[in-house]
């Protein structure tokens, strides 16, 4: 008979394991079962579902043999981002503009799926918008619904068309804003959202700061990925706006923290 205290115990010893073996492949980048079994002096079958259950987390991926590093998300050029998953952004811009209520005051961050969510925001009626995207600023500059628009000064980026830097960081500093609305390189349930780009991790960061409620606007490409530089953790967001409804895991921490997903 299996004795509950017992099984409480390997569970424990499971858990160390995988945390040890999650620590070596961050560390190596990628080892083999056999090795793990040996080190670890249990059978490569116990490895195996270790290896599984990691993977299934989204912490590690498993190769023939074996399991390697997670790798980390990078990013294209943003004209060629402009291309990528087209229909799925414009889903987003839809969503976006039922969310944001007239009236309202908005920071945009650069990025592709916000440039055509500004397109989509034309429709909202009188928007005070603060961003550091020249583009962003072109479009929504065009309203004809006594929308305001401020375009954030700084050191000015010409492959994203984008201002950033500690001077645009401290005009952000001096709103305080109904909706940061944000793009993200990478969502990862146990990380949160990250960026590839230093530069404008600073920009989103500060935006979160000078904002009552923070939306990420991400494709379902960016689902369950990690990039360099951290923005902000899951739990700090009020809405997620996707093109697909994510997997279950992805929702279960979403409702874990209260956050509206769209």
């Amino acid at each position: 008979m299996f004795h509950k205290d017992l099984g409480v115990c390997m569970g424990f010893k499971a858990k160390q394991r995988q945390s040890q073996i999650l620590d070596i492949i961050v560390e190596k980048g990628q080892e083999t079962v056999e090795n793990f079994a040996r080190n670890f002096k249990v059978s490569p079958e116990t490895i195996r579902r270790d290896l599984c259950n990691l993977a299934d987390a989204g912490v590690l991926r498993k190769i023939y043999g074996g399991a390697k590093r997670v790798p980390q998300h990078a990013e294209s050029s943003f004209a060629e981002r402009m291309f990528d998953s087209v229909d799925a952004k414009k889903i987003i811009a839809r969503k976006l503009a039922n969310i944001i209520e007239p009236g309202s005051t908005v920071f945009l961050d650069t990025g592709s799926t916000t440039l055509i969510c500004a397109h989509k925001l034309l429709e909202v009626e009188r928007l005070t918008v603060i961003t550091n995207s020249l583009h962003i600023a072109q479009v929504l500059g065009q309203s004809t619904n006594d929308s305001v628009v401020y375009l954030l000064g700084g050191k000015y980026a010409q492959d994203n068309h984008e201002t950033t830097g500690p001077v645009t960081i401290e005009q952000i500093n001096g709103f305080q804003v109904d909706y940061a609305v944000l793009c993200a390189t990478a969502i990862d349930v146990d990380v949160g959202v990250t960026d590839a780009n230093c530069d404008e991790a600073q920009i989103a960061i500060a935006m979160i700061n000078c904002a009552n409620k923070i939306i990420i606007v991400a494709d379902s490409s960016k689902l369950n990925c990690k990039a360099a530089y951290r923005v902000c953790k899951l739990d700090q967001l009020h809405a997620f706006v996707c093109d697909e409804i994510p997997a279950a895991r992805f929702i279960s921490a979403l409702d874990q923290f209260g956050i509206q997903l769209h």
